[in-house]
């Protein structure tokens, strides 16, 4: 891979940023429809928080490399604050209450395709014997990312937790899921009870 990872650690997230981008979209549009009030780009540190909890990390003092992949004309994530993929994103770092998150922007080249670059951190990741815990937010709605995902976990060794983050449910067995949507949500600032669920 001609683009290499300035950082990885024990606990690994990989996303689609345009896809995630695309859903915090749509979720905005419709969230403002149903509940009549203006809703936030969605809190960058807070989403990646979420999907660190939905991959099973708990307590604190971890590590967490976040690795937000994008089409090369993309120059910010949008729907999301902070945005800026080089200004404000690629190669900084943050603390919550898990841990630091470092964070690598890595655009997608001419000479391959965004599912195969997905496809090719992945099974660089699967392949460091560090990496104990995996959450993936691949697109799973157009392409063949999710099956090329499904057969490099196969085919790993080692004993690692792999989550995937999507839309809809997803057939496999060598992976969890949890749904997108919800991490999104916290991280837009909305609440359960809005909805109506009263949780």
């Amino acid at each position: 891979m001609k683009q290499e990872l300035k950082h990885w650690a024990e606990n690994m997230i990989v996303a689609d940023a345009d896809y995630v981008s695309r859903v915090a979209f749509n979720l905005i549009v419709n969230f403002e429809r149903m509940l009549g009030r203006r809703i936030p780009p969605a809190d960058l540190a807070r989403w990646l928080e979420c999907v660190a909890l939905d991959g099973g990390l708990r307590d604190s003092n971890h590590e967490i490399g976040v690795v937000l992949v994008h089409e090369k004309d993309a120059i910010k994530l949008e729907n999301f604050q902070p945005d800026g993929y080089e200004a404000e994103l690629n190669g900084k770092a943050f603390m919550s209450a898990l841990g630091e998150f470092t964070v690598n922007a890595v655009a997608v080249e001419s000479f391959t395709t965004k599912e195969q670059l997905m496809a090719d951190i992945v099974e660089m990741l699967v392949s460091q014997g560090e990496v104990r815990r995996l959450a993936i937010v691949p697109n799973a709605e157009e392409g063949d990312t999710v099956d090329r995902l499904r057969r490099i976990l196969q085919r790993a060794e080692g004993d690692r937790v792999v989550t995937l983050l999507a839309m809809q449910p997803l057939m496999g067995s060598c992976f969890r899921q949890e749904i997108l949507g919800y991490s999104l949500m916290q991280a837009m600032g909305i609440r359960g009870e809005e909805l109506g669920g009263g949780q």
